[in-house]
């Protein structure tokens, strides 16, 4: 069977230009010709990132820097904001690295509430605090700006989120708000191949980290700092994936961020369009839904693994199902990287087509 389109929540398709791009030659990655390809992808990433600050380079998964914001800057104890797979799992890893950890736990499909982050954080003891912005696992979109708000009521208290199908999706006013560590895979709404991550850093956390043990090396935020003054990485880069990259940044300030957004929220609105159709509905609260992708609750209890193994056989696009307890219980279409109104038509028409056959 030929390999599908995606229309998962990520890895998500890749474009020809992209894997062009990437096909460029192999250079030495401590030499002029890297400074260059570095510091020339710079200035996109800062504006997509909302930040004047470094956007820093790692030849990882976003769960790297995750995991290595947890080791830079936890020193007391960090409060996990849980309300997905991801967000859940950030709680189990704080407990790995040997950290005192605590949660908000919110069900699976609803938002975080701001108002009980500023009840936690009141009790005391709290340096750190991690969010996921747009967690995948449910299609939930959590209210970053008023989080951080109440976050930045605490002086000693770090903000760390993941915004890994958001980035370059929807506007993250990094410095505006206050976020201390902002970090992203690139295999989600950058639409690039996973293996790469970006982050900013904040220069409080950076102060953090100086006076924290124990940080490791591949992920110590002081050795991308000392290396980004250089136009370079602590460990050897993926060079390929920095050449996709570098086009893809192009690519989106070809488009203009504003109308990247755009295209984000309408290709977003036809699916929910579609969910409404067929009789199914959101599985995240009005206010709260992802601009990246759709969780679909399945209350007409069709068999969700056929109906994918259906489209795929049929018309060679795949969706996911449910993840991690939610599986069965809903299936999940993205429309995000580089998906347009047409490519999404392409897939609806697609799944109505099949559709009749599980219901």
């Amino acid at each position: 069977m030929p390999k599908p389109k995606l229309f998962i929540p990520g890895p998500v398709d890749i474009s020809p230009t992209t894997y062009e791009a990437m096909c460029s030659p192999i250079i030495g990655h401590r030499g002029k010709d890297f400074e260059t390809l570095y510091a020339s992808i710079q200035p996109g990433l800062q504006k997509i990132a909302g930040t004047e600050r470094p956007v820093f380079l790692s030849t990882s998964s976003a769960w790297g820097v995750m995991e290595g914001a947890i080791r830079n800057l936890v020193q007391k104890k960090v409060l996990n904001l849980c309300c997905g797979a991801f967000s859940d799992k950030w709680f189990d890893v704080s407990l790995r690295c040997g950290k005192e950890a605590e949660k908000i736990q919110a069900e699976w499909g609803q938002p975080i509430d701001p108002d009980l982050v500023r009840a936690k954080l009141r009790e005391g003891g709290f340096d750190t605090v991690t969010l996921v912005h747009n967690e995948t696992s449910t299609g939930v979109l959590n209210p970053l700006s008023d989080i951080a708000t109440v976050v930045k009521e605490f002086d000693d208290v770090l903000l760390v989120v993941d915004t890994v199908s958001s980035f370059s999706a929807l506007p993250i006013p990094t410095d505006e708000i206050g976020v201390d560590v902002l970090l992203a895979g690139v295999q989600k709404a950058m639409a690039l191949p996973p293996g790469l991550s970006v982050f900013v850093v904040s220069e409080r956390a950076l102060q953090r980290a100086e006076t924290t043990h124990d940080r490791g090396y591949y992920f110590d935020f002081l050795e991308f700092e000392k290396n980004h003054k250089k136009d370079n990485t602590p460990s050897t880069p993926s060079i390929s994936l920095l050449y996709a990259l570098e086009s893809m940044v192009a690519s989106i300030m070809e488009e203009g961020l504003e109308k990247r957004f755009q295209r984000h929220s309408e290709t977003n609105a036809q699916v929910h369009k579609w969910v409404k159709e067929n009789g199914f509905e959101l599985f995240a609260p009005d206010g709260f839904r992802s601009k990246t992708l759709t969780a679909v609750a399945n209350n007409r209890d069709i068999d969700v693994p056929a109906f994918i193994k259906a489209v795929r056989e049929r018309h060679n696009f795949l969706i996911n199902g449910g993840y991690g307890k939610i599986k069965g219980k809903t299936f999940r279409i993205s429309n995000m990287g580089n998906e347009t109104t047409l490519t999404m038509d392409d897939l609806l028409c697609a799944l109505s087509e099949v559709l009749p056959e599980f219901t």
